[in-house]
């Protein structure tokens, strides 16, 4: 192996496009990148969008994307169209591709050692950003050409792979939501004829603490991390009673937790609580609990219902407050007219569910192994 220089290998690509006479459709802005993900899977349309002046970068297929602000995030992607970035998402090339593979890049800035490197030359503190010449010096061991080929298509292949456990457990997801709807029909309709009510009539919302409830034992912890946007809520995390009695929301066992602040809302965090610590748990106060009313409702009919796009999106629209404040009020909750189901039924949609999400968890566990000889492929050879 030969050491080079990160700068000797790899340039900065500055075209600029005229934004008076803009013949690109699309522009990739900082949160269309997601950390360890190499593909953009979102983009924005210059029509109809109020883009900033700093969208000036031409990028093409083939070029990497790497976001310069908060370098911790790991946001390297590469381009599979053409397009305008911002002068703050650095584009990226080989300079000589007979030395430097193009398709290799990606996955030598994925690595933990250039990763730090970026995090240590940043600068500032509320929005820490490098310049493309602090990474210049980031030095590496490069394997020979042929070699570099051959981890390369190892390292494109195990992605690929990936995605394709990325869509099984996604089309997962879709399965139980299209189930939902064929046994109850579309949330906010009544096409079995049970009736309209209220969300607020089939469960108890924002249940208190009750007053009988032991103080001299540990419960489960959840904070906002802990909750995923396909279910999952990590309960493993536990604390004495007299340590979050106090600024944190009660919940527990079967209830089910609904993120009220953006973006944790539309992204779709939320889950149903299982596995709590003593039967109960404290938590973020951003989340919105619902519970279940015995003989009336079941937790996985009640978690389905918020994890409909409508939901989420008509929740959006009564959000409060400003900024990265915004929440949904508990009155959407309380007035969301929905079709209330025999619990009989619902009984029979929780068991296709829980059946559902043991398919998806050993896709999960297949997909973390997999993830993790990818990471150690990359630290082996290009860390």
């Amino acid at each position: 192996m030969s050491k080079y220089l990160f700068g000797d290998l790899v340039r900065e690509v500055k075209e600029k496009v005229d934004r008076q006479n803009n013949p690109y459709e699309y522009f990739v802005a900082g949160d269309h990148m997601d950390t360890d993900e190499l593909h953009i899977l979102r983009r924005g349309t210059f029509a109809g969008s109020d883009v900033g002046p700093a969208f000036i970068r031409i990028f093409k297929p083939g070029q990497v994307l790497y976001g310069s602000r908060r370098t911790y995030l790991r946001k390297v992607a590469v381009a599979d169209f053409e397009g305008i970035t911002a002068n703050t998402t650095f584009v990226l090339e080989t300079n000589d591709d007979n030395i430097l593979a193009q398709r290799l890049l990606p996955f030598i800035m994925q690595s933990e050692r250039f990763t730090q490197h970026s995090i240590k030359r940043s600068k500032g503190s509320t929005n820490p950003y490098v310049l493309f010449s602090d990474l210049c010096d980031y030095e590496l061991e490069l394997p020979d050409r042929k070699a570099q080929e051959k981890i390369a298509d190892i390292l494109w292949a195990i992605d690929a792979t990936k995605k394709s456990y990325q869509k099984l457990i996604a089309a997962t997801d879709e399965l139980v939501k299209s189930q939902f709807i064929e046994m109850f029909g579309i949330p906010e309709t009544d096409s079995h004829g049970w009736g309209l009510t209220t969300l607020g009539s089939c469960c108890e919302l924002n249940p208190r603490k009750p007053k009988d409830i032991k103080t001299d034992i540990d419960y489960s912890f959840v904070a906002m991390p802990s909750v995923s946007e396909d279910g999952r809520i990590d309960t493993s995390i536990e604390k004495p009673y007299q340590e979050i009695c106090k600024g944190f929301t009660y919940f527990a066992e079967d209830d089910v937790l609904f993120a009220k602040i953006t973006p944790c809302m539309e992204n779709g965090k939320g889950g149903v609580a299982k596995g709590l610590k003593n039967g109960v748990g404290f938590g973020s106060t951003e989340f919105h609990v619902l519970r279940p009313i015995k003989g009336i409702s079941n937790p996985y009919w009640l978690y389905i219902i918020t994890m409909f796009p409508k939901f989420r999106s008509n929740a959006e629209k009564v959000m409060t407050g400003t900024g990265g404040q915004r929440r949904v009020p508990i009155t959407y909750l309380n007035e969301y007219r929905i079709a209330l189901p025999p619990i009989e039924l619902q009984e029979q949609f929780a068991a296709f569910v829980r059946q559902s999400d043991k398919s998806k968890f050993e896709l999960e566990k297949a997909l973390s192994e997999l993830t993790a000889t990818y990471k150690r492929i990359i630290e082996e050879n290009l860390g």
